[in-house]
């Protein structure tokens, strides 16, 4: 009797075993899947997160299917230009969208990094970029901002800074031409100081122009320029076969509901070369602060 018991013992003690390793390896391969997205504020991040979450929603559950696993995609909020390229660039994220010139700056630190697709509005690869005044205001051209104080957005903003200033010289107005000018670090906030009467003009995004004013801040635009829209990149460590997935999805969104937030329809493709002109507006940016028109006009010929 006492010999079966140990048998039994055993039999008990290599079934649980067996059972154990069989729950092991049977087990699914790969678990769920977090990739992290990120931005910077270019308005409030509140507002970011209103923008951007429910077509991140959407890439999760497309995501989900192609590689039959779950996969979850948080949002990581940048307080900077500066940081959210640092962010992609160090792969503390897994993909961002960047501005035009947030992204030329973040391929000069590694030129590794993959395009994924570009925000898109009537299939255009292009949105504008406004010069505003108050509601009020005397100004209606460019030219009469000589004398007049301006407020741009980030020091790395493609319209807050690079193509807003590039516009200025265009129409005759320098760095010295103005009485005084700030940075001021997001569109809204350029918006809300020209409102507010502390800056004569400024320049912001035409979409978060037309927010402000539908809040009822009395705003107009005087100009508009083109800009090339957002590009979401993918970090260089990220796996081929992940990207190449994640670009097919984000392509094939065609659900409005999901860009309506950010002002946008879909997603495009995209290269590098698109960016170009940005390229070339950044390298000219020393003529808005050339101390002659002439001066100014002389580099500008040179560069294009």
């Amino acid at each position: 009797m006492r010999i079966e018991a140990i048998k039994a013992l055993f039999q008990r003690y290599f079934s649980r075993i067996a059972i154990f390793l069989a729950f092991l390896f049977a087990a699914p391969l790969s678990a769920d899947m977090n990739l992290t997205f990120g931005v910077y504020t270019t308005d409030q991040p509140t507002e970011m997160v209103k923008a951007y979450r429910p077509v991140l929603n959407g890439i999760e559950v497309e995501l989900s299917e192609r590689l039959d696993t779950t996969v979850k995609i948080s949002l990581k909020v940048s307080s900077t230009y500066e940081k959210g390229v640092s962010e992609l660039v160090n792969g503390n994220v897994d993909f961002s969208m960047l501005g035009a010139a947030s992204y030329i700056a973040a391929l000069e630190q590694d030129a590794s990094l993959r395009l994924l697709a570009i925000e898109s509005k009537n299939d255009s690869k292009t949105f504008n970029g406004v010069i505003a005044v108050r509601a009020d205001s005397s100004i209606h051209t460019v030219s009469q901002l000589a004398g007049k104080t301006f407020a741009f957005g980030n020091m790395e903003s493609t319209i807050g800074r690079y193509l807003s200033q590039a516009h200025l010289v265009d129409n005759g107005v320098g760095a010295n031409d103005l009485s005084g000018y700030d940075y001021l670090g997001r569109h809204d906030r350029v918006g809300h100081a020209v409102a507010a009467g502390k800056f004569d003009a400024g320049a912001l995004k035409e979409g978060t122009l037309n927010k402000l004013i539908k809040r009822g801040l009395q705003l107009r635009a005087v100009a508009k320029f083109p800009n090339v829209n957002k590009a979401w990149i993918a970090s260089s460590h990220m796996d081929n076969e992940i990207f190449l997935q994640l670009q097919s999805v984000m392509l094939s969104l065609d659900d409005e509901a999901l860009f309506k937030p950010f002002s946008r329809k879909r997603f495009v493709v995209g290269e590098a070369v698109d960016y170009d002109v940005i390229r070339k507006t950044i390298n000219g940016n020393s003529r808005f602060f050339e101390k002659s028109k002439t001066n100014a006009d002389v580099v500008f010929a040179e560069e294009h």
